[in-house]
């Protein structure tokens, strides 16, 4: 059960998916994370003008995107006339196998197909070399950084979800409300955009797919989140010894985030 009801997090956009602030849970010793500071999104190559101006009202200084170089290369991101926060990217790629661009055999994607890829994706990821570089970066530009920020990849959903979650965890959301955030991506009002942006290409490779399938790959379930836990747990002893051994997230560390944070 969520622990916290909050206003929509949602920002309408016509061509960015998935735009929210994942702030304002309560936290730790009865703090509340800051609402206004911590947005996610989808990639922006389609950002109409007028998200641009949304994006650009948030006052956003740093961006965080967990894409790789084809993904960026391939779906450049629009920007605001004004736009001037830096942004942090991987020099090479961050994933093998994206969800959106097919890959894999091209045998029938069922929904059990479809399931089983996005486990594998979420059972890779903790030890995924590059996605541990971002997650460093991601967490040194949160601790070093002033302003808002924004994460994203392409759709907004897995990479952008485990750092989302990574960060309420170490603020000190109940860990409901850290799942409950994560699964928030399936109320987006703006799925359209992101089929849209890669039904065509998944078609192309594996032919129809399965209503169901389409599901299981676009959206999330809380099963995604809970293996990436467990297998940071398996390897770790605990997420916060992954945090600290793998990430740098140390308890000063956490410490200096929950007092730029938390209010």
């Amino acid at each position: 059960m969520i622990r916290q009801s909050r206003p929509s997090p949602f920002l309408e956009t016509e061509g960015i998916h998935n735009l929210r602030d994942y702030g304002g849970y309560a936290a730790a010793d009865g703090a509340r994370i800051k609402a206004g500071l911590l947005y996610r999104s989808g990639q922006h190559m389609e950002a109409t003008g007028g998200d641009l101006d949304t994006l650009q009202a948030l006052d956003i200084r740093t961006i965080i995107d967990f894409r790789g170089e084809s993904e960026r290369s391939s779906f450049p991101c629009r920007r605001h006339a004004d736009f001037n926060a830096d942004v942090i990217a991987y020099d090479g790629e961050t994933t093998s196998s994206p969800p959106h661009e097919g890959g894999w055999d091209k045998t029938d994607m069922t929904a059990e197909k479809a399931r089983a890829r996005m486990i594998a994706v979420y059972t890779r990821m903790p030890v995924n070399p590059a996605m541990i570089d971002m997650f460093t970066r991601y967490f040194e530009a949160l601790d070093s950084r002033d302003g808002g920020s924004l994460i994203h990849c392409f759709a907004g959903k897995d990479r952008t979800g485990v750092a989302a979650s990574l960060l309420l965890h170490v603020l000190g959301a109940h860990h409901d409300d850290v799942v409950g955030e994560f699964l928030l991506t399936n109320d987006a009002p703006t799925r359209h955009i992101l089929e849209r942006q890669s039904l065509p290409r998944m078609e192309a490779h594996y032919g129809e797919i399965e209503p169901e399938a389409v599901r299981n790959l676009m959206g999330v379930h809380a099963e995604y989140i809970e293996t990436y836990w467990a297998e940071v747990t398996k390897s770790h002893g605990s997420v916060d010894a992954y945090l600290a051994q793998r990430l740098g997230v140390d308890e000063t560390r956490k410490a200096r985030l929950r007092e730029r944070l938390l209010t």
